[in-house]
Order: structure tokens, then sequence, then C-alpha cells
């Protein structure tokens, strides 16, 4: 990495004022644009305003590495998706003066298109990935470590930080994230007038409506990704982490005293009678378009079903709070990485900043209906904007490798606590099982 330490060395000796430059400006097309002129004095302003203006970008210009003609990327083929890129980089082409080559790629095949092309030199400087294959990208060696300067740190600083801790392992930052998706309370308002604010009012509601075949909570409580805000809402964990956000998978959690004491909640609901056991999506989603169901948890894809099946008694809340904490879904993070073998990765960074900034977001968003990374966003729509503040305390689902070996046994447990076992027994069990499964991983 020795090319990159040398790129960077001047970059973060940058003074305030040539870091702004750098950032407020692109090309100077604007500055060769004659227009109408005006009497003297105006004309004496203009040519100092733009005599400053092209000072400013000529500092600039010497701190950042010289611009490439072009730059490529590697956008996953949906089509809302690449209409959307295709918008955003024209503007990036536009103020900066680099063309943006779009090549559509399924993200999931990536992976293994960057292993074969990156190294040969044939690879993009931008790929698209989410965040829990860090590790296998990391292990591969197919992402540049970020080094950024100052100023790209202070507008990464407007991202959500749990999304931007996705997108590092082991403390070293390897990409920048774009999109956040997460689940949410959905609420039918013909049997919920007024959504719960808290665990203890939802399960009040849950216990009001239950009767014969109507319902009133449902969720798939059988799967971790749903279950997690509800596991670690006491303090239960999956993997410790440290002051850098870095997993220890020495350190699993999931059987501890304040796991075992959520997951207890979890097993009230069957022994209650609020849910049958075995309860998954596909049953509360039947339910809750025939009206025969209050709340159910899930995620924006149901929008467009739920909608079409209950019309205007649909509403989308947050998850309840607990103990006067918001509950933690969990997310599934989107962002974008900068080839490890490009020659191009300050100006590819520039590029991963500018394609998620606040403006760039807003465009993705309307075009591409997917939830931002950056705060900065307003989502004025009633159904995904209480998900896009639900992201705001997501959790990001671990992005180790050993974090494959943690769905199935958890998974297995929940279905015997929805049986009556013992819930301390079956979690150490569960335990046992993903330490087993990890000490086997490589062998």
């Amino acid at each position: 990495m020795s090319k990159k330490n040398l790129l960077y060395k001047g970059l973060l000796l940058l003074s305030t004022v040539g870091v702004l430059a750098a950032c407020g400006n692109g090309d100077d097309a604007d500055a060769t644009d004659t227009g109408d002129t005006g009497d003297s004095t105006e004309e004496t302003e203009t040519d100092e305003t733009a005599t400053d203006e092209s000072s400013e970008e000529t500092a600039a210009d010497a701190d950042a590495p010289e611009k490439p003609e072009s730059l490529h990327m590697w956008v996953n083929n949906e089509d809302p998706q690449l209409e959307a890129y295709e918008n955003i980089t024209a503007r990036f082409t536009e103020e900066y003066g680099i063309d943006v080559q779009i090549t559509p790629y399924n993200m999931l095949e990536q992976l293994e298109g960057m292993s074969l092309d990156a190294p040969a030199g044939q690879g993009p400087d931008l790929f698209f990935q989410p965040h829990d294959r860090m590790g296998d990208i990391h292990l591969q060696g197919l992402a540049a470590e970020l080094e950024l300067t100052e100023d790209q740190q202070n507008r990464l600083s407007e991202y959500n930080e749990e999304a931007v801790n996705s997108f590092s392992f082991e403390g070293i930052q390897y990409g920048i994230p774009a999109v956040v998706e997460t689940y949410a309370l959905f609420v039918n308002n013909d049997l919920v007038p007024e959504a719960p604010e808290t665990m203890e009012e939802l399960m009040d509601i849950a216990r009001d409506l239950t009767d014969g075949n109507q319902y009133g909570f449902m969720m798939n409580a059988g799967d971790l990704y749903f279950t997690y805000p509800f596991i670690t809402a006491d303090g239960g964990y999956i993997f410790a982490q440290d002051d850098s956000g870095a997993y220890d998978p020495t350190d699993i959690g999931l059987n501890t005293p304040e796991a075992v004491q959520s997951v207890e909640m979890i097993q009230s609901w069957f022994d209650e009678g609020l849910m049958p056991p075995g309860t998954d999506l596909e049953v509360a989603d039947s339910l809750f378009m025939d009206g025969q169901l209050g709340m159910v948890v899930n995620g924006p894809w149901a929008i467009p079903d739920y909608r079409d099946a209950i019309g205007d008694s649909l509403q989308v809340v947050e998850l309840p709070t607990q103990n006067g904490n918001p509950l933690n879904s969990f997310s599934g993070n989107k962002g974008w990485l900068v080839n490890y073998y490009t020659e191009n990765e300050y100006w590819a960074t520039e590029l991963a900043l500018f394609l998620t900034n606040e403006e760039s977001s807003q465009t993705y968003f309307e075009m591409a209906g997917e939830l931002p990374a950056h705060t900065g966003v307003e989502i004025d729509d009633e159904f995904m904007g209480p998900i896009f503040n639900q992201t705001q305390h997501a959790h990001p689902m671990p992005n180790i490798p050993e974090m494959s070996q943690v769905w199935e046994p958890v998974g297995n447990a929940l279905q015997f606590v929805q049986q009556g076992e013992n819930v301390q027994e079956v979690l150490d069990e569960a335990v046992e099982q993903i330490e087993s499964n990890i000490s086997m991983m490589g062998q």
C-alpha cells in the first residue's frame, strides 16, 4: 500500500481553505462562461472574484491527485438503480469534468467478477456490495483501505454511524454506505386506532384483540433477523464488539442472563396464546391482509401488498420502546467500495461520496425507492418515513464470516422455545453449536 501512502501524504496536510476549495469547486466551466457584461465596476468585481476562485481551484488541484479522464463503476443490474445512477453521475461529470462509465452487473455476482478482473487491471474503480460480505472482501483483498482526508471524514460524519461502521472490518474502513434497509411495525388502524409507543402498550393491545381467528400482534418469531431487537432489548448480544466496532467471535452473548430474560418474553407470547407456534411471515401476511391481525413486524417490501389489501387503514410506525429505550432492529446495508487495484483511489472515493451525499441520496430514493444511509435526507412518505426513522436505531448484521454459523442454531432454538422448552437450556445448546461450528471453519 506504499503507493497509496505516498498519494495521501500530501492530502492529509491540506489546509482548511484548500480542503473546502477542493470540495466546493468542481470543473472550471463556470469560470469560462462569459455571460452578460455590466458596467466597469461590476466587470472589475467579477474579474477579481473569478481570479480568487481560480486561485483556490489551482491550490486545490495542486494538492489533489490529477483527475482521471474517466471512472468506471459496476451498478446492480436493476433498471431503477441504473437510471438513478445515470442521473447522479451526470451531475458528477458536470461538476468535476470526469466521465463515469456504468456497467450493469448483478450485485451478488460482483465479488466473483472482481476476483477475476481486478488483479488483471480490468475491474471497475467502484463496486457495490452488501455490508455482510465485508469479511470475504477483506480476506480476498479486493477493496482498498480508505485513507480519508479530513474533509472526507467530515462529510462521512453526516451518514448513519452504524451504517458507516458496517463497512469497516477489524477497524479498517473499506466502504461508503449508500442505502439502509430494516423493518418496522405495520398497523391496521381499523383494529388498532392508535399505534403503541411501548412494548407494554403493544402487549396490552395484543391481549385485547386476540380472540378466535383474530390476533393482535404477530411476527416471524422463529427468525433471528426479526427477533434481534427483542433478544437484545435487555442487554443480550450476538458477538461482543471493541471500541473500534470490531467483533469478537469468541465472545457470544446469546445465552447470558439478559438474553434469557428477553427470550422468555418471546416465549410468553406463545404461552399466552397470542401467537400459534410456528407462526411465520406467510401466516402473518395472510391474516394482516384479511383484516384479522392488528399489528405485524415486517419490512418495506410488504408495503405494496399491504396497501392494496387494507388501503387507508395501513399505518407504519417505528418499533415500540422497551424500558424507555428504542428497540434496535437488524439492518442490511449496501454501499460502494474502491477497487484495491485502482490507480484512482482518491477520485473513486470522491465519486463514492458524491453518489451518496444528501442531494444524490434524495435523488436515489425518489428514483430507486431505497432508503439512504445519509441522515440529512428527508423522506416525505407516510410509509417509508417511519422505516427511515427506524434505521437510525438499527444495528447492522455482523459482517464477519462467523455470523454464517449463527442463524440456524438460533432459529432452531427459537422453534423449541415456542414449544415450551426451557429457555436457558435451549440457548446454551445453541451457543455450544455455534462455537462448534465456528471452530470447524477453515478446516
